[in-house]
């Protein structure tokens, strides 16, 4: 009951925050009457600043944050580690590389999300069959592959952002990660692969509860370690692919929101993944709402940085 209780307390939560992120902005408009516009009633230049502007970015940044926080999840359990995050597989490397040449270079801006897409997929393929051998994937391997290969690539984007020249300012901001000019053509793109994720990663669950245990115990239950990690990966690389490919890199919250989710409903993954995008979402819409607030909107991504890392510390010292 106490579990359901909290569930329901953070659904109650983020419906406030994301009321409160579409009230807010250039054009404040009152609770009251953002909830007329949600039914298309009262002013219509109010309907048409949340429909067309505010409720779009605000579903984005739920699925975005939903995305990354049972991402983290995902690969924390996985690898039985909690410095694990999303982009440990290379995914942030090979969807920057793969954005930042379009970006400097002017062309193809409207497939930058697929071409990022296909480069955060592209990237963690590269580094399971790096981490493969002979006795089936190993861990190790695993993370020491990925942080060669994120190494290698972020090099290459650092150079690449060297040379340009007065496009650096477009690259950078996606870099950073934003959900400035997002709408619901980006919506409508990732809502269902991040449904379809999600529902996958749930399913999953059950497993990462038999990895938790260890591996021989794991063996001993007939999971197959190998072919389990790499759906696992696989689900969480798809994840993380589909948000980054719409906002850019945003950092820090598949790595602090499922420690906060364990922390307040245990270790069962069952609940944990739930309760991972709900935080997730939560987080990143209140972060992309401070982020907005000033004469000069930040990207969304320095401000779940400047969010997590505190909170992350706070966090270490208490556990």
């Amino acid at each position: 009951m106490k579990q359901w209780f909290i569930a329901l307390c953070t659904i109650a939560l983020l419906l406030l925050v994301m009321t409160i992120a579409i009230s807010l902005g250039s054009v404040p408009i009152p609770l009251a009457e953002v909830l007329q516009a949600l039914f298309k009633q009262g002013e219509e230049l109010n309907q048409t600043i949340v429909w067309d502007l505010r409720l779009p970015r605000v579903l984005l940044a739920v699925l975005v944050g939903a995305s990354l926080g049972i991402s983290g999840s995902l690969m924390q359990g996985m690898l039985r580690n909690g410095l694990a995050d999303p982009y440990l597989l290379g995914i942030s490397a090979g969807a920057g590389l793969a954005a930042v040449i379009p970006l400097i270079r002017g062309i193809g801006l409207n497939l930058i999300p697929l071409i990022a897409w296909l480069g955060a997929i592209g990237t963690t393929l590269l580094v399971y069959a790096l981490s493969w051998s002979a006795n089936g994937l190993s861990v190790q391997r695993l993370i020491l592959s990925g942080v060669a290969v994120s190494a290698f690539l972020g090099s290459l984007t650092s150079m690449l952002l060297l040379l340009a020249d007065d496009r650096v300012q477009v690259a950078l901001n996606w870099l950073i990660g934003s959900l400035n000019g997002r709408g619901w053509d980006e919506v409508n793109t990732i809502g269902v692969y991040v449904t379809i994720g999600i529902l996958i990663s749930i399913s999953l669950a059950k497993f990462l509860n038999l990895l938790s245990l260890g591996d021989e115990m794991a063996v001993s239950l007939g999971v197959s370690l190998k072919w389990l990690r790499l759906g696992i990966g696989l689900t969480s690389a798809g994840l993380t692919a589909t948000a980054v490919s719409v906002s850019g890199l945003i950092g820090f919250v598949g790595l602090v929101v499922p420690h906060l989710a364990r922390l307040l409903v245990g270790q069962d993954y069952l609940r944990v993944l739930p309760m991972s995008g709900l935080i997730g979402a939560l987080l990143l819409t209140s972060a992309d709402t401070l982020a907005r607030l000033g004469s000069i909107e930040l990207p969304v991504g320095a401000v779940t940085a400047l969010i997590g890392a505190p909170f992350f510390t706070w966090l270490l010292s208490k556990r």
